[in-house]
């Protein structure tokens, strides 16, 4: 079936008019391609990181010193998806490479700069891992295209994500994002 204009259509799930390069805190969740499950397996309510997975916390863990003006929060990487909190702080002066000294303000990245970089990061170091090391292999895509995310605007909000965050592991065998459930555990109980 070919591309219909009148049936095939991506809507954006972003908020209209919100500036997504604006200082605030953002929760994340990015899920792989097809859900399949490429970092690690839940074992006990706990998240066992496989290689893969630990590729995913290091690059995470370097976004703040690779990008002025992103800061990282809460964060977990379950078999087939990730949640985190993104915090855009606002650019900063960036140093010249060769002196070391400032040549000016570093531009302000994104809410999906950021994701999309991160994607990027990943991808390239998995397909590496997956023809040096065995990993498994994906097909076309490791990350499904789009992401979601919520703007967090108050500290009750903020501290309720990152207990959802840190909950997430033991939830698992009611996660929607997990194919083995059969009952989801109803949207009330796991909306932010």
């Amino acid at each position: 079936m070919g591309y219909d204009p009148n049936k095939h259509h991506r809507r954006s799930v972003r908020l209209k008019g919100y500036d997504y390069a604006q200082a605030g805190a953002y929760f994340v969740t990015i899920c792989t391609q097809n859900r399949g499950h490429m970092f690690g397996e839940v074992v006990n309510e706990e998240m066992r990181l496989n290689d893969a997975g630990r590729l995913v916390q290091s690059v995470w863990d370097g976004l703040p010193g690779h990008y002025p003006g992103v800061e990282t929060d809460a964060f977990v990487i379950m078999p087939n998806h990730i949640h985190g909190i993104v915090v855009l702080v606002g650019a900063g002066p960036r140093a010249c490479l060769e002196t070391g000294q400032p040549r000016g303000v570093a531009p302000t990245l994104s809410l999906s700069d950021v994701v999309h970089r991160f994607k990027t990061l990943i991808t390239k170091r998995y397909a590496d891992g997956v023809k040096q090391f065995g990993w498994l292999p994906f097909c076309g895509h490791l990350w499904q295209r789009n992401y979601y995310e919520h703007i967090i605007r108050d500290e009750v909000s903020l501290n309720r994500i990152r207990q959802y965050i840190i909950d997430n592991p033991a939830r698992w065998a009611f996660d929607r994002e997990n194919p083995q459930v059969t009952t989801p555990e109803p949207e009330d109980g796991w909306s932010i």
